[in-house]
C-alpha cells in the first residue's frame, strides 16, 4: 500500500465523494486513503481503521460526524497512538488546504486545515424585503 497522510472515513460514499472531488480540483490522490464504514459492526470499523493506519503511516484520520462509528473507532485507536490527529465534520476545504500543507507536521497541518473548512462555511438566505408588496425589488 502506497504511503498516505491521511485517511478520510465516513458513512456510505462520503470519503470517496471527497476524494473524487479533490482529485477533480487538483489532480492529485496521493495522500488520502478513503474509508467507508458501510456494512460494518463497530468492531470492524476499528479494525479497517487500525490496519489502514498501520499499512500506509497515515498520521490524520478525517471523519464525518463527531459522534459516528468512524469518529469513535478513530479516537480509540487515537488513545492507543497517541500522535495520530483526529478531525471531525470534515469538509472539502478542509481537506484541500491539508493537501497543499503537505510540508508541515501532519497535526498541525489538520488543525490549520480545520480552522479553513469551518471558515468556509456560510449560510445564504433570500434576503426579506422591508416594504410591503410584492416581488423581491418591493414591488409596486
Amino acid at each position: 500500500m502506497n504511503s498516505a497522510r491521511a485517511i478520510v472515513a465516513g458513512h456510505a460514499d462520503f470519503a470517496a465523494g471527497l476524494l473524487s472531488a479533490v482529485l477533480q480540483i487538483t489532480g492529485r490522490d496521493d495522500i488520502f486513503l478513503p474509508m467507508t464504514n458501510r456494512g460494518l459492526g463497530a468492531q470492524d470499523v476499528e479494525r479497517l481503521m487500525a490496519d489502514l493506519v498501520e499499512r500506509s503511516g497515515a498520521e490524520v484520520i478525517f471523519t464525518d460526524l463527531p459522534a459516528g462509528s468512524c469518529t469513535m473507532a478513530a479516537r480509540r485507536l487515537q488513545r492507543q497512538q497517541p500522535d495520530l490527529t483526529v478531525v471531525t465534520g470534515t469538509n472539502l476545504a478542509a481537506l484541500l488546504d491539508f493537501l497543499f500543507a503537505e510540508s508541515t507536521v501532519a497535526g498541525e497541518a489538520a488543525r490549520l486545515a480545520t480552522e479553513k473548512g469551518r471558515a468556509s462555511l456560510l449560510v445564504s438566505t433570500r434576503p426579506t424585503s422591508s416594504t410591503s408588496g410584492g416581488g423581491p425589488s418591493g414591488g409596486d
